[in-house]
């Protein structure tokens, strides 16, 4: 009998292949938890194991901006970087399935969150295990990580161009 999560194949694409038997044994791995609006989901430079598939709610990522503050001094702030909403973002904490590094980024709840989440051990059991779902599910997850890749680079390319035409004048 196949349990009903709020995470569908609709609001979530990177369920979209697996079958029935793969979605009910994912269930069995993944852990629902929600976090209140103002809730620390995970923090920058905290080492995580933990990945999150997105179903309700908005998030914002900060990051750590480091400035220099005088001839010797330098302060840090947070730098809110983007929301991201469930539906249009369907997971997020993915670096941490794998590699053993800090955190890139903080995320906080900035509205009511639910979400579901799967440690890295748990991922690779079930991968190695059932190597079809596994695979169907970082298929899936390459071109989203991809894009994202593309979009830093733009973002770099368009900082070193600003920063550039700053410096020359």
């Amino acid at each position: 009998m196949t349990t009903r999560h709020t995470l569908t194949t609709a609001n979530l694409p990177l369920l979209a292949d697996l079958n029935a038997e793969e979605r009910d044994l994912l269930w069995a791995t993944v852990r629902r938890v929600g976090f209140s609006r103002g809730s620390v989901i995970m923090r920058e430079g905290d080492v995580g194991d933990v990945m999150y598939f997105f179903a309700e709610g908005e998030v914002e990522l900060t990051q750590k901006l480091t400035l220099k503050t005088g001839r010797h001094g330098f302060s840090q702030a947070e730098k809110s970087m983007v929301r991201l909403r469930a539906g249009s973002v369907s997971f997020f904490g993915d670096m941490a399935l794998f590699e053993r590094e800090p955190r890139s980024a903080t995320i906080t709840a900035a509205a009511d969150c639910v979400l579901y989440e799967i440690t890295r051990d748990d991922f690779e059991r079930l991968s190695s295990a059932h190597p079809a779902l596994g695979y169907k599910i970082m298929r899936r997850m390459a071109p989203v990580l991809c894009q994202r890749i593309r979009h830093s680079n733009q973002d770099v390319l368009k900082l070193t161009t600003a920063l550039s035409i700053a410096l020359s004048k």
